[in-house]
């Protein structure tokens, strides 16, 4: 439990579905604030025992083989917290309380223990119990698409925006803890001039086989509908070792990384944010997610 009198003065708060969503989408802008002495507090949703594994000798780990991958994880997302500097990383509800729900189609969709099957409700008072104990003033997850369809995704986003709500409800399971309400809500995004650039550069680089399309991106967005961008560069050691950590999901090559396709990608130390709850700190874009915040 985080104690009031300890509390740093800003807290931000992230949701996401697996290991590893973290420091591709997020890793810049969490060692930032952690090294800026905020409050930085993970949940993950899932172990992500689903994945698809690369390297060879790690492959026996795969659900169809020992199953043990999620429990494999949970030491990944460890070594990329202590990269960033992050020390308060949880899991919705305790380790392996909600199970990968695989891609959208897949016969994993229909397990009762997946994350997709969960109640929403259920699921977000995990959540609230979080933001009541933190309260953070900043709540980062992904859109109502999950970024790009993943159910785990999708859910999040709904467990992330339920517990939003219900957190602020001061008749909501006092038990929890005092009602708390969020001022700034946040969703990841990719502005489509920069990932477009950054792909052709990936392609000119040529440092693996293939590089991925604008479509295999999650959060790609026209450009206006940005709000917010952390310059995250002094960070950009930090996020590439936090990804690094994650060796079963991701190869990290310089500046350009590759998931389990080997399809390459920019690897990006400036981080893209759409404000949709709150009041933005001013002109935009704002390149605080703090900003107009008050302690």
């Amino acid at each position: 439990m985080t104690a009031a009198s300890d509390r740093p003065p800003r807290r931000l708060l992230l949701v996401h579905a697996h290991p590893d969503d973290e420091s591709i989408g997020n890793g810049a802008t969490m060692a930032r604030y952690a090294a800026e002495g905020a409050l930085v507090t993970l949940v993950t949703c899932t172990l992500g025992e689903g994945g698809e594994v690369i390297p060879p000798e790690s492959a026996h780990l795969t659900a169809d083989r020992d199953d043990t991958l999620g429990e494999h994880r949970i030491g990944e997302l460890s070594a990329a917290m202590r990269a960033v500097g992050v020390a308060d990383f949880r899991f919705l509800g305790g380790p392996g309380r909600y199970r990968d729900s695989g891609m959208m189609g897949v016969a994993e969709n229909d397990r009762p223990d997946c994350f997709w099957q969960a109640d929403p409700d259920e699921a977000a008072d995990h959540l609230v119990a979080v933001v009541r104990e933190v309260r953070p003033q900043v709540l980062v997850t992904y859109d109502e698409n999950g970024g790009y369809g993943h159910p785990d995704h999708v859910q999040a986003h709904r467990v992330a925006l339920r517990a939003y709500e219900l957190a602020a409800d001061p008749a909501h399971r006092p038990e929890l803890g005092a009602a708390w309400r969020i001022a700034k809500v946040y969703y990841n995004r990719m502005p489509r001039s920069v990932i477009e650039q950054g792909l052709k550069e990936t392609a000119d680089a040529a440092v693996f086989p293939g590089t991925a399309a604008t479509g295999d991106v999650p959060g790609v967005v026209d450009d206006a509908v940005v709000t917010t961008v952390l310059d995250g560069t002094a960070y950009a050691g930090a996020k590439a070792a936090a990804m690094r950590a994650h060796a079963t999901q991701i190869t990290v090559a310089g500046r350009y990384f590759a998931l389990s396709n080997d399809l390459g990608q920019p690897l990006l130390a400036t981080e893209y944010y759409e404000l949709v709850h709150g009041e933005p700190g001013g002109v935009l874009p704002e390149t605080d997610l703090f900003a107009g915040v008050a302690p």
